[in-house]
């Protein structure tokens, strides 16, 4: 594959945007954890023990540790179908549902909803499988 078609790639968009969103979660975690913590804590070295985080910080915190969890194998499974190809279309169609429950995930997390984050989750879970299913067929 040359690299004008790798970069005409919906992936690699997405690879992007998925970065943004990615770095966006880490700020929201970091500013809402230092609100909860002070300056002094975000500036210092943070040795020892933290205080503990508000309902919100540390549900920023967890939502955050959630996506890196799956960002990796996305990351991995976006660059392979980008390189690979698409035909059936099915891994597109995956990785735009891992994003978009991604993105619904943080909302739903912070407001503290409980089944229906989960079934969320399940769904990015599930357009992970689709992309992983799209390489294999």
């Amino acid at each position: 594959m040359d690299a004008a078609a790798l970069a005409a790639s919906p992936f690699i968009t997405l690879v992007a945007w998925s970065a943004a969103l990615l770095v966006f979660q880490v700020m929201l975690q970091g500013a809402l954890s230092t609100g909860d913590r002070g300056q002094a804590w975000n500036a210092g070295p943070r040795d020892g023990e933290a205080k503990p985080l508000g309902r919100l910080a540390g549900r920023a915190e967890r939502a955050s540790a959630n996506l890196r969890e799956t960002y990796p194998a996305f990351v991995g499974l976006a660059l392979c179908l980008a390189l690979a190809g698409d035909p059936s279309g099915w891994g597109y169609r995956g990785a735009l549902l891992w994003f978009a429950c991604r993105l619904l995930y943080i909302p739903l997390y912070l407001a503290g909803i409980a089944y229906v984050r989960s079934l969320i989750w399940l769904g990015s879970l599930a357009g992970l499988f689709m992309m992983f299913a799209a390489i294999l067929l």
